[in-house]
């Protein structure tokens, strides 16, 4: 669950210029980085369109372990990252998820590389699959999963990876897995996490420096001879913005 930070006075000006368009905010003195981070929703003020407020605090705690700050070279997490954001406007966009092939049949246990089997597309899953853990941490430890301490949640989603957390099964759910809710998760972590920040994640383009990726630079053309040379250039993002 996050934490309410004390707001410094510099940090509520540049606020009062969030609502200004990207260009204008560059000619207020700031660079072109700096204003996309600053454009960028705050992750602690930012109201979900497509999770409850139950299912947002799920989705901010099991982010948060699948990606925690402070990885390897001291990365970003999905927290700083604007993960949770990236997931909830992509499931509130209408159209996403409606190419998926909904007329089955759809046996059990078939083989992952026959691809998406599951008679839900993906705003079900994560509402079927929220609410069959959070029935089970309430059997098991009485409190939600958001509730937990991190090695408790650590232990359900390992157990939802694995497919041994039992889902209580309603006509509703009876086709979901623990599993699939599990992979359907961590894939769209990962995709908010590394994806262009004009899709909600990866604000400030942190998760791509953290890596070492360039982004939508167009031209290598200077670099194609040089070998054994440091890459000093940061990532640029779609909209030509350069961290």
């Amino acid at each position: 669950m996050l934490l309410q930070k004390p707001t410094s006075r510099r940090k509520f000006l540049l606020a009062s210029l969030m609502a200004l368009p990207l260009t204008e905010l560059v000619l207020k003195g700031l660079t072109a980085a700096e204003a996309a981070e600053l454009a960028a929703p705050d992750l602690n003020a930012y109201q979900p369109h497509f999770f409850s407020t139950e299912e947002w605090q799920f989705i901010l705690a099991a982010t948060d372990r699948l990606i925690p700050a402070g990885g390897q070279g001291k990365a970003p997490g999905a927290l700083e990252t604007n993960v949770p954001i990236f997931i909830d406007q992509q499931l509130h966009d209408p159209t996403f998820g409606k190419e998926i092939y909904m007329q089955g049949p759809f046996p059990a246990n078939l083989p992952a590389t026959l691809g998406y089997q599951i008679p839900c597309y993906p705003q079900q899953i994560y509402q079927l699959g929220i609410a069959a853990i959070n029935q089970w941490c309430h059997q098991q430890h009485g409190k939600s999963f958001a509730q937990l301490a991190h090695p408790e949640q650590q232990q359900v989603l390992s157990l939802a990876e694995k497919g041994t957390l039992p889902f209580e099964q309603s006509q509703d759910s009876a086709s979901l897995s623990a599993s699939q809710f599990f992979s359907q998760l961590l894939n769209d972590t990962k995709h908010g996490y590394l994806a262009d920040p004009m899709y909600g994640g990866n604000k400030g383009m942190k998760a791509w420096i953290a890596i070492g990726f360039p982004g939508a630079r167009a031209s290598y053309l200077e670099w194609v001879k040089q070998h054994n040379v440091q890459y000093p250039l940061g990532p640029v993002s779609i909209q030509s913005v350069q961290a």
